[in-house]
C-alpha cells in the first residue's frame, strides 16, 4: 500500500460546485514504484530539513557544561590514547609522519562514518512516535542526520586544521594537490553512510537484532580500515581485504593531499565511489519498499 497524504489546496476547502480545474498544491497517487523516492517532495520539505537538522545538532550538547567542545574533546581524547598505545606501546608505523596529526586524521573521517550510519540505522525505531501522527517525507530524518553529522564534522576538521597548520609550519609534512579531492571524499563518505543507514533502519523494523549488529561490526570495522596503522605497513597477503573496504581510499586519499604520505590511487578511489553507488541503489530501494508499511512492525 502507498503512503496516503491530504489533499490540500491555496486558500479554502473545495465545495461541491467548485470548478475541476482548481490546481492542488499536492496530487494524490495510490502507490509507487521501488525506485521512486520521490527527492522533488523531500526538497519541498526542505524547511522541515533544516529543522530536524537543528533539533539533531542542539540536542547532543543541550544542558551540558562544556556544549560544543564535546565534538572536539572526543577525537581528541581518542587520538592521544590511540597514540600512547598504538604509536609508543605497540610502536606501529605512521610512515614518518607525526603521531598525533597521523591518528587525528583517520580518527575524524571514521568519527563522521560510523556516527552518521549509526544514527540513521535507527530512523525508524526512534521517530515511529512522529511517523505516526503525520506525513512527510521519511527520507527527511536520515538526510537531516547526515547533514548534521556533518556540521559536527567540520568543528572537528577545523581544529585538525590548527594541527595541520602548526606541523607545516615546521616542515614535517608535504601536502600536494590531492587536497582539493577534499570536498569528493566528504561527499563520498556521506553517501555511504546514509545508505547502509537507510539500508540497516529498514532491516530493523523487522529484526531488532540488526542494531546489536551494526553495533559491534562498527568497533570491529575499524580495525578492518587504516585508522591506526598505514596501508604500506599491511603485509602483502592481507593487503587486499583491507583495499576492499570502501572507507580505505577514502582515508588514504586524505592523507595523502593533506600530509603527503598515504597510498593514494584513482582507482581504488572510483572503487569507493562505485560501491557507494551500488549501496545508494540497494539502501534507497529496501527504504523504499520498507517505508509503506514499518508502523505495523516497527
Amino acid at each position: 500500500m502507498g503512503v496516503q497524504k491530504e489533499k490540500t489546496i491555496k486558500h479554502q476547502t473545495p465545495s461541491f460546485n467548485q470548478s475541476c480545474n482548481d490546481k492542488w498544491y499536492y496530487v494524490v497517487r495510490p502507490s509507487k514504484g521501488l525506485f521512486d523516492l520521490q527527492l522533488s517532495e523531500l526538497w519541498r520539505y526542505r524547511d522541515l530539513v533544516m529543522l530536524f537538522v537543528r533539533r539533531e545538532f542542539v540536542s547532543k550538547f543541550k544542558q551540558t557544561i562544556l556544549g560544543p567542545a564535546w565534538f572536539v574533546i572526543q577525537p581528541l581524547i581518542s587520538t592521544i590514547m590511540f597514540t600512547i598505545v598504538f604509536g609508543n606501546i605497540a610502536k606501529l608505523s605512521t610512515d614518518g609522519l607525526p603521531k598525533m596529526l597521523f591518528y587525528f586524521s583517520g580518527n575524524i573521517l571514521w568519527l563522521y562514518f560510523s556516527g552518521s550510519l549509526s544514527a540513521c540505522s535507527n530512523t525508524f525505531t526512534d521517530n515511529a512516535h512522529i511517523f505516526g501522527k503525520v506525513y512527510f517525507p521519511r527520507l527527511v530524518i536520515p538526510v537531516s542526520i547526515v547533514i548534521s553529522q556533518c556540521m559536527t564534522f567540520g568543528l572537528q576538521f577545523f581544529f585538525f586544521l590548527l594541527f595541520w597548520g602548526y606541523y607545516l609550519v615546521g616542515g614535517n609534512i608535504h601536502p600536494n594537490a590531492t587536497i582539493l579531492l577534499f570536498p569528493v571524499l566528504v561527499m563520498i563518505m556521506a553517501a555511504m553512510s546514509f545508505s547502509l543507514g537507510i539500508l540497516f533502519s529498514s532491516m530493523t523494523t523487522k529484526y531488532r537484532d540488526m542494531r546489536f549488529l551494526l553495533d559491534f561490526g562498527v568497533r570491529l570495522a575499524m580495525y578492518a580500515t587504516p585508522v591506526i596503522y598505514p596501508v604500506s605497513s599491511i603485509p602483502e597477503k592481507y593487503k587486499l581485504f583491507v583495499l576492499l573496504n570502501p572507507m580505505t581510499p577514502i582515508i588514504e586519499t586524505f592523507r595523502y593531499g593533506f600530509l603527503g604520505q598515504g597510498a593514494f590511487s584513482w582507482w581504488y578511489l572510483f572503487y569507493s565511489g562505485a560501491v557507494t553507488g551500488l549501496l545508494l541503489l540497494i539502501g534507497g530501494v529496501t527504504f523504499t519498499h520498507v517505508e509503506c508499511t514499518f508502523m505495523d512492525t516497527v
